[in-house]
């Protein structure tokens, strides 16, 4: 169980870590000084599961840490701050819980407890149970997807546009990173396109047709790598 804390006050960080130390003695946890430094370490080598972070901080504050942080995983947040006029704020980037400072001992230990036996039940959930799903930030808030109702991303400038079974989402991303979120079962078959593999009814060698009937680009140098990634997908057992 990974937890992260996030403060730029020395002597909060050392003080929550001792008592989660204490509390749960295998979990392993880390201290970061700053937003930056959590995401640096997130983006690269250390992905929490939980979350303990201040809003007021130097530098990028805790609720920007936190939407940048929901862009990689559905972590779970806590925020442990003296700034109790932002927790309306903290339930729209999806928060767990919201502790005011200075946090009491059992509270503390209570509301994580609690966090990690939520990310225990999810993990032995059956995968069979399970529906791969991931965050986006879209105009009414934060939405969780689920990636098997996804039949295609468009690129449109700055916006992606989410071809999904039900509903038509738009939102800001890039689409390299995006093709890193979807991961096995999507292909990058146009600059402009990302495409479901299990969605696909045809192609030819300029283009793509998916189970709603709409047809999307598959770039011309694109086409022998699709063919032999889509013979493969077709080949794996379901």
């Amino acid at each position: 169980m990974n937890i992260a804390i996030c403060d730029d006050e020395s002597r909060i960080r050392e003080g929550i870590k001792s008592v989660l130390k204490e509390a749960f003695p295998n979990a392993c946890l880390r201290d970061f000084s700053s937003g930056q430094k959590l995401l640096e370490a997130a983006g690269h080598e250390y992905m929490p599961d939980i979350v303990l972070l201040d809003i007021a901080m130097d530098g990028m504050d805790g609720m920007e840490t936190a939407r940048r942080l929901r862009e990689l995983s559905d972590m779970l947040l806590i925020f442990v701050t003296g700034v109790k006029e932002q927790v309306f704020q903290a339930f729209d980037v999806g928060a767990f819980h919201y502790l005011l400072k200075p946090v009491e001992k059992a509270k503390l230990i209570s509301v994580v407890s609690k966090a990690i036996a939520e990310v225990e039940k999810n993990k032995m959930q059956p995968n069979i149970m399970q529906h791969k799903s991931m965050l986006v930030k879209a105009a009414d808030g934060y939405r969780r997807v689920n990636i098997e109702d996804i039949l295609y991303a468009e690129s449109d400038g700055r916006k992606v546009i989410l071809h999904m079974k039900q509903e038509i989402l738009e939102f800001y991303d890039r689409m390299e990173e995006l093709e890193k979120r979807l991961g096995a079962g999507f292909y990058r078959c146009h600059r402009g396109y990302i495409v479901s593999l299990s969605e696909i009814r045809g192609y030819d060698s300029t283009s793509i047709v998916l189970s709603n009937g709409d047809r999307i680009y598959l770039a011309k140098r694109k086409y022998g790598e699709f063919v032999k990634i889509y013979c493969n997908f077709l080949q794996e057992p379901i």
